[in-house]
């Protein structure tokens, strides 16, 4: 009888993988639904990060809600602008890279999210580092998503690196057309990575200084401001920073990463005087004219990171980080 059920002599692993289960026709729009969803949610995150960078203070050299910083070009109002500039981007590149998109693809969604945020800002550059950071771990986060890996720092990383890894690599020393960037000078100028090296290392500034930082005050039981707070005075100190370069040369450089390793030495945000540590860092800066921008887009990523980690509570963010 049972030879009524199946061949006689089945052709072996071809005739197994005829009798695979295949996915519903519903599940795989639950699944289109879900991930879909999980795009959205991830364009919110990298908007709340952008935001939160913003507004975090005292943040030395950069612009807040509270003062510009070292800027006269720009001011919280321009970020906000740049900010509803983006809106579309994160959800599009978290789409693409669910696909699991080529970086051409990927590439030319942050160069229309670069102009609609000059056209926004009036020509003024807030946020090109950011969109290529996090545009990156977005497209990372989504495919992960749509291979059904859960969202920690090893998968995340290993996936921008696997999936887009030697494209990446390319475009570290790819020339662009016309003039090259301010980041891209001074790198070649000073001898010193940017925001493409970050990038083909699979981010390291993220997930090696900024992430374990961040998660370390919080585990002391400090708030998500000075787990914030701890973690750009780690990559000011560790980064190097082009934007502080193009302002104030291997001088300026070496005196943002002395500040920084200073306020840590001293306990960073643990020590009772940090507030005060941090504002007369502020005013430094800004003497100087020092504005370590490249350290502000990667603490936005590692915000990202951190949060879309989470995902697994039902608010989305553990309750110290729920705003």
């Amino acid at each position: 009888m049972r030879g009524l059920n199946r061949p006689a002599n089945p052709p072996g692993d071809g005739w197994r993988a005829a009798l695979a289960p295949v996915p519903h026709y519903t599940q795989k729009r639950r699944d289109a639904r879900d991930n879909l969803a999980f795009s959205r949610t991830l364009a919110r995150l990298a908007l709340r990060s952008l935001y939160q960078e913003l507004v975090l203070y005292p943040k030395p050299g950069l612009v807040s809600l509270v003062d510009n910083g070292s800027h006269r070009d720009m001011d919280a109002s321009t970020f906000m602008c740049s900010l509803f500039a983006l809106r579309r981007y994160f959800f599009l590149i978290a789409e693409a890279g669910m696909r699991g998109a080529p970086f051409n693809e990927l590439q030319r969604l942050a160069i229309a999210a670069e102009r609609r945020m000059l056209r926004a800002t009036g020509g003024i550059n807030t946020h090109r580092g950011a969109i290529f950071a996090l545009g990156m771990l977005c497209a990372a986060m989504a495919y992960c998503r749509a291979q059904k890996m859960p969202l920690s720092d090893a998968t995340i990383r290993a996936t921008l690196l696997i999936q887009w890894g030697d494209a990446l690599a390319g475009h570290t020393h790819a020339q662009a057309p016309g003039q090259p960037s301010h980041g891209q000078q001074v790198a070649a100028a000073h001898a010193v990575g940017g925001a493409r090296e970050e990038g083909a290392l699979g981010f390291p500034s993220v997930f090696e200084i900024a992430l374990p930082r961040m998660r370390q005050t919080l585990a002391h039981g400090r708030d998500w401001q000075a787990a914030k707070i701890d973690a750009l005075f780690a990559l000011m100190q560790h980064v190097s920073d082009t934007n502080v370069y193009h302002r104030g040369g291997a001088q300026g450089a070496a005196l943002v990463r002395a500040r920084s390793a200073a306020f840590l030495a001293a306990g960073g945000t643990a020590n009772p005087g940090w507030h005060a540590m941090a504002l007369d860092c502020h005013r430094a800066f800004v003497a100087q004219r020092l504005s370590p921008g490249g350290a502000a887009d990667l603490l936005a990523a590692a915000c990202l990171v951190h949060q879309a980690c989470a995902l697994g509570d039902a608010s989305g963010l553990p309750s110290r980080e729920r705003g």
